[in-house]
């Protein structure tokens, strides 16, 4: 966590003003703004915040159409563009930003390695370097706990994940299940989480849950992803895993990930993949809520893209993770990679009878000390043995 500055303004505070395009961690992307026509007037899509000294009804003559109403208070709305510069000076209006469209084109540093479902056991080596392995030799498996993967989906038919529960399809897909992954992103994720088969990820007894906010492109938008965290959050799950970032703060985004925060979910983030850079930690891992994750390589550097800052909590492997796709396994890189590890080991200390507030502080007390700077690695490298107080080991390459 980052400590206060002299002129009383964390870093955290300082980057909600600063910025791109929200895009998934592990890939590059981009930003537009939802336009359209209502009528004659060009209108936009834009989420508001607001406090209860605003009447719904004010909202709603405000604006074209009310799209989404949260739990928290805010709404996405469409209005005409003229009308967002009056609509913020509104008494109660805390906030009006434009959608974004987020748009991802994959992985950073992909290198497939196929191979089909089901086929020789292997030991990824992520999980052997995080002593996950250990722990499943000691019964420590996540049976009970519940993790939910935001993201593009979950395969619903992969053979390595028997344990998928409820999901829910923000974003369609269009399959046998409204939450189905329909480019990969997302299901690579949840091997790592959670695979029970061929490959076994940090809780294999866990249950994952499927929440799609992206579509087949790796495209979403703002509301998407915060009513998909909204959704974790009502559904009481132990985890809730955001494998995207932005270098540009969503207020909507951010009210989610508080939201959860509230109701003890665990929530943990990729750091992003801006690297080499300092200081360039993401949203919505730079909030104060959220778990910022950056990505080692398996000789225990830090691996060359992943973003760096005070919010980095912890360290986990993301340079050619080897996990489940929807056509069988691949090797992929990325702090999306290193953040479903952290994500697994939350889901194994729920288990195991932690709050989420409890948890977080576990895993910073049993990371193992790598060498890294704190802004590199915060408390260290993922040490999931030692967070339920077994020796670990300092080396560990895997079969793949």
């Amino acid at each position: 966590m980052s400590e206060e500055g002299e002129a009383g303004l964390s870093r955290r505070s300082l980057l909600r003003a600063t910025g791109d395009t929200l895009l998934v961690a592990g890939a590059v992307g981009g930003a537009l703004g939802l336009y359209g026509r209502d009528g004659d007037e060009e209108s936009v899509t834009a989420n508001v915040g607001y406090t209860d000294r605003i009447e719904r009804g004010a909202l709603a003559s405000a604006a074209t159409e009310v799209l989404r109403r949260y739990a928290f208070d805010a709404a996405t709305v469409r209005l005409p563009e003229a009308a967002m510069s009056s609509l913020r000076r509104r008494p109660g209006v805390e906030y009006v930003e434009p959608e974004l469209t987020m748009h991802a084109l994959g992985p950073g540093g992909c290198r497939s390695a196929h191979r089909g479902a089901g086929e020789t056991d292997c030991l990824p080596w992520g999980i052997d370097r995080t002593d996950a392995d250990l722990a499943h030799e000691q019964g420590y498996t996540g049976s009970g706990a519940d993790v939910a993967v935001v993201d593009t989906g979950i395969d619903a038919s992969h053979p390595d994940l028997p344990n998928l529960g409820e999901g829910k399809g923000i974003v369609d897909s269009g399959g046998d299940e409204p939450w189905d992954d329909d480019m990969g992103h997302g299901t690579h994720c949840a091997g790592i989480v959670g695979a029970d088969g061929s490959i076994e990820g940090v809780v294999p007894d866990a249950t994952l849950h499927a929440v799609k906010v992206l579509d087949s492109r790796g495209a979403g938008s703002t509301s998407d992803i915060a009513a998909g965290i909204e959704w974790v959050a009502d559904q009481e799950y132990d985890v809730c895993s955001l494998s995207l970032g932005s270098g540009r703060r969503s207020r909507v985004v951010a009210e989610a990930c508080q939201y959860a925060h509230e109701r003890g979910v665990l929530v943990v983030a990729a750091a992003g993949n801006s690297g080499p850079c300092s200081d360039c930690v993401g949203y919505p891992a730079a909030e104060e809520e959220v778990i910022a994750v950056s990505a080692t390589s398996d000789d225990d550097t830090l691996a060359r893209f992943s973003s760096t800052g005070p919010e980095v909590e912890v360290a986990a492997p993301g340079e050619s993770v080897y996990s489940t796709t929807p056509d069988g396994h691949a090797k992929k890189s990325g702090t999306s990679m290193a953040c479903p590890h952290v994500s697994g080991l939350g889901g194994l200390l729920a288990a195991e009878g932690q709050d989420a507030e409890t948890a977080r502080e576990t895993v910073g007390e049993s990371a193992e000390n790598i060498g890294l700077d704190d802004t590199e690695s915060g408390a260290g490298l993922l040490d999931v043995a030692a967070a339920v107080g077994l020796d670990s080991e300092d080396d560990g390459t895997g079969t793949c």
